[in-house]
């Protein structure tokens, strides 16, 4: 497969999980909220709803932008080969760094809910919020190590291009 369809359809499936995975934990955290279950599942909720709107937003963003990022990139190679180094490997550079960001962020996270959850332990509330944001981090955190690899490969290609 070329490696800009890789790119992308790459990007698209895991928006596609994304977005399943938001409606899922929107749906349990609702469920945790609604229903009068202990002060640990409503504390787990918390987070839980949180990262699954974000989720929810950036798998739809990115499934409905996917394709057409193909046909952008594509028409760059074919008509504008200019563009790559000016445009699409500058947009690269930028997620690039993002995903840094990202991933500090993700483990400072984890390592917050990780506090919580013991340091709090006593309290089931926050003993539950602990851990919902201690997995939530960590789902988002595995989920952007596949897309900064894929991110790296790609970028790796126009740069490589630009080159010859």
């Amino acid at each position: 497969m070329h490696p800009v369809i890789n790119y992308f359809t790459g990007e698209r499936a895991e928006s596609y999980l994304f977005f399943v995975l938001g409606l899922l934990g929107m749906g349990i955290s609702v469920y945790f909220i609604l229903v009068k279950v202990s002060p640990f599942w409503k504390g787990f909720a918390i987070p839980l709803m949180l990262v699954s709107v974000l989720e929810i937003i950036v798998g739809i963003t990115l499934i409905y932008r996917s394709p057409k990022d193909i046909i952008r990139v594509e028409n760059y190679l074919k008509n504008e080969p200019s563009k790559i180094n000016t445009v699409e490997i500058v947009r690269m550079d930028k997620v690039m760094k993002n995903f840094v960001i990202f991933r500090y962020t993700e483990i400072v996270l984890i390592l917050t809910g990780l506090v919580i959850y013991f340091a709090l332990s006593k309290l089931a509330f926050w003993k539950g919020l602990g851990l919902g944001l201690l997995i939530q981090s960590s789902i988002v955190l595995t989920l952007d190590y596949f897309a900064e690899r894929r991110g790296f490969i790609y970028l790796e290609y126009l740069k490589k291009i630009v080159n010859e």
